[in-house]
């Protein structure tokens, strides 16, 4: 089965929520793999201007902008697991 939002397929549950929400996870959550400190700092800039803009929008009454404002604000609070596993290194009294 073919899945279609706004006439773009979707391939996964992570696309179809992309397409559907407007929102591009990977700009506020940060990617699965490492990235440089000067890409970092260039991708939560441009994720702080787009959601200072959702709340702007969302102020001025654009309910769905406010939605997707909240919703991008907790993407910024999350580590992806797999980001999580992969850079978890034993500490004190945990076997390597």
């Amino acid at each position: 089965m073919r899945t279609f939002v706004a006439g773009q397929e979707a391939h996964s549950d992570l696309e179809f929520a992309e397409l559907a929400l407007g929102i591009d996870i990977d700009l506020f959550r940060g990617p699965l793999d490492p990235e440089e400190g000067d890409e970092r700092s260039a991708r939560e800039d441009a994720a702080r201007d787009i959601l200072a803009d959702l709340r702007e929008r969302a102020d001025d009454g654009d309910e769905i902008a406010g939605w997707d404002a909240l919703y991008a604000d907790a993407l910024t609070r999350t580590v992806p697991f797999l980001r999580a596993v992969r850079g978890h290194r034993p500490g004190a009294g945990e076997a390597a």
